[in-house]
């Protein structure tokens, strides 16, 4: 009787494993086409402007600057306020120190901190250069 039991757990197996079929992965490079800065802008101002806690206003800082372009004062706009929304100062100084790392020379970066001077001033953000002078 055992080998007759071993005999049937065993074709069930077979017919188990051929009846399978392995799952098809396919990509479509094609898929999804290329975002316009215009819309990376809209979507990242959209998304920040209706961020609604700490752990979602990083996520989508680190999913921005992650791009290979600098993100429009729009943008840097809703991340400011969103961050002094939810109450955390330092991530607000941050950003304006991922804009100087992100920026390929100091001119761009002092006409980003030029045309956000206001937004600065309202909020009352320092600059970690203002908060930590050179000695």
């Amino acid at each position: 009787m055992r080998p007759a039991l071993t005999n049937a757990l065993r074709a069930a197996a077979r017919t188990s494993f051929t009846a399978r079929s392995a799952p098809t992965l396919v990509r479509f490079a094609h898929a999804h086409a290329q975002e316009s800065f215009e819309q990376f802008s809209a979507r990242y101002v959209s998304f920040f402007q209706n961020a609604e806690d700490l752990f979602e206003l990083q996520r989508g800082l680190n999913n921005c600057f992650a791009h290979d372009l600098v993100p429009s004062p729009e943008v840097i706009e809703a991340a400011v306020k969103a961050a002094r929304r939810v109450n955390d100062y330092s991530t607000a100084v941050r950003i304006f120190e991922g804009i100087k790392e992100k920026v390929e020379n100091k001119v761009q970066y002092e006409a980003y901190l030029t045309e956000l001077k206001g937004l600065r001033e309202e909020l009352g953000i320092a600059l970690k250069e203002e908060l930590y002078p050179p000695a």
